[in-house]
């Protein structure tokens, strides 16, 4: 555990990061679960308008540094492939 007052600042630091990291990868999953759905569901438009939305968090989260930007761009270029393919 830690002993020093600098060590316990850290402890906190970390857990409110890791909490609010947590809760901004979860709301990018969500987004691209709904464009992954629409396509399932073969709505062209409604993926088409979920991906912009899904785009927008993945480029927040790349921003802020939750996911790497390379993988925030993978995502949005695959999801955008698949509703160019319906």
């Amino acid at each position: 555990m830690a002993n020093s007052l600098q060590a316990r600042k850290r402890v906190r630091q970390t857990a409110r990061k890791t909490a609010v990291n947590r809760q901004r990868m979860s709301r990018m999953r969500t987004f691209v679960v709904k464009v992954e759905t629409a396509i399932a569901a073969g709505e062209k438009d409604a993926a088409a308008t979920m991906l912009r939305q899904a785009e927008s968090e993945l480029a927040r989260g790349a921003r802020l540094g939750v996911i790497h930007r390379n993988a925030a761009s993978r995502k949005v270029s695959r999801l955008s492939r698949r509703i160019a393919k319906m």
